[in-house]
């Protein structure tokens, strides 16, 4: 069961200051306007967010239970209420294997609608649910011996091959990266779809992040990439 955890209900790291502004006649300072409305906006943000968790937390769950076996389904949602971060949404799991996907504030208030929020947390519970962590750990560690080997093969001194044994679990663990984040944006359009959201309009949030092209052992595809497989996939639907 999604769990929604450290919600910041003061709003506060989600409204900018503004100047305080006095009654007229008076000297009693008014709650600024420029605040009413920062806060209104958080506000509305916080409870647009509510309402995604509800809608897409059963059907992420569902869909977890319906495509894997032994897998722990029970997603928490954690908030990051740290003012001045960057926006950002991911999955990581607990020691005892809960998966968790976490957001920031700076996400929730800037996605555009519940269809951007719906389909990030459908791609990142996707990851979980393809078992993305697992499969990049195997990768890494598959990299780390091949690499470490060769160096020590080669005559590398242990500081040689501990270097090698790093820059494979790199690159190890980049080399289906792009991958996962394509498997991700598939399932995860088809949470948000069955959640009741629309899932094109979900992903134009690409539209507004910069895009990574298409570099060598990048972590994510180019956005035309990610567009494409969320059309394809809402069209066979």
């Amino acid at each position: 069961m999604l769990r929604l955890l450290a919600l910041c209900l003061g709003l506060t790291a989600l409204a900018a200051c503004d100047v305080q502004t006095t009654l007229p006649g008076s000297d009693t300072p008014a709650t600024p306007v420029g605040n009413i409305a920062n806060k209104v906006r958080a506000e509305q943000a916080v409870r647009r967010f509510i309402a995604v968790v509800d809608s897409v937390e059963p059907v992420a769950e569902q869909e977890c239970r319906n495509r894997t076996s032994g897998l722990n389904c029970d997603f928490k949602i954690v908030v990051d209420d740290r003012p001045g971060q960057p926006p950002n949404a991911f999955q990581t799991r607990e020691s005892s294997g809960r998966p968790i996907v976490a957001f920031n504030l700076a996400l929730i208030a800037m996605a555009e609608n519940e269809d951007e929020l719906a389909f990030v947390m459908g791609h990142e519970a996707s990851h979980h649910i393809r078992d993305h962590l697992g499969r990049q750990q195997e990768a890494a560690t598959a990299g780390a011996i091949l690499m470490g080997g060769l160096a020590s093969i080669g005559g590398g001194n242990a500081e040689a091959v501990r270097s090698a044994q790093e820059l494979g679990a790199m690159v190890g663990a980049r080399s289906y990266s792009k991958d996962y984040e394509l498997e991700a944006d598939q399932l995860g359009t088809i949470i948000a779809a069955r959640a009741g959201y629309d899932p094109l309009k979900g992903a134009q949030f690409f539209n507004r992040i910069p895009d990574p092209g298409n570099r060598f052992l990048g972590t994510h595809p180019p956005n035309r990439d990610r567009m494409e497989i969320v059309r394809r996939t809402a069209a066979g639907m």
